[in-house]
């Protein structure tokens, strides 16, 4: 791939996970390598111990168009979404698919694209997904993070061929940040989940 250390690359990484453990440890790994082979910016997220109201499609950002109705902790995520050129949303996997709180936050940025239809056009989007069960749902939780951002108008990417289709898979044997630091082939993956991200956003910015 080619050197894109000079495009400093403004990655928000994002936790949907209400504790920390396999999801927090998964996001903060993306970072620290997108920030160590490319010196890339990044901001971190956590749902652990926030409060994330559920939208409940009251219509206030559609007719103020300043945000959302709801004052609690997205207001963090907002500012962050705005400054990134491209996000990780990372996922416990809960009975199949998203956790609560990941759900909370792509719904909520309804209010976000209320306020500018393009605020988040062409930022480039990635995925993780953490499993207790090998096979406990991970790429359908990662495809729902994909939807969001093509309803989004961002640019949804995954590692390519042979390991990382869709996006970065771990398996967490139900033993939290000690099993993703186990699972070898999720981090390459990541690794190759991360390269992609950053070379998109490179591409983008370079037309």
């Amino acid at each position: 791939m080619e050197d894109k250390k000079d495009i400093k690359v403004k990655i928000f990484g994002i936790s949907g996970s209400p504790r920390i453990g396999s999801t927090d440890y998964a996001v903060r790994a993306a970072l620290d390598y997108a920030k160590e082979k490319y010196s890339s910016e990044t901001e971190y997220f956590s749902c652990h111990k926030k409060t994330l109201n559920f939208c409940i499609h009251c219509d206030y950002c559609i007719r103020k168009k300043e945000g959302c109705v709801h004052k609690d902790d997205m207001q963090d995520v907002y500012d962050k979404l705005k400054w990134a050129d491209a996000v990780i949303i990372g996922t416990p996997v809960y009975q199949g698919t998203l956790s609560g709180q990941t759900k909370v936050i792509i719904d909520r940025c309804r209010a976000l694209v209320a306020s500018d239809p393009k605020i988040l056009k062409n930022k480039v989007g990635a995925s993780i997904a953490c499993g207790g069960d090998r096979m406990g749902g991970q790429e359908l939780a990662i495809q729902a993070i994909l939807n969001f951002y093509l309803i989004s108008e961002m640019i949804p990417v995954g590692g390519g061929s042979f390991g990382a289709n869709m996006g970065v898979t771990f398996w967490s044997k139900d033993k939290r940040a000690e099993g993703v630091k186990e699972d070898t082939e999720g981090f390459k993956s990541l690794y190759k989940t991360v390269d992609r991200l950053v070379n998109v956003v490179g591409t983008t910015y370079r037309r």
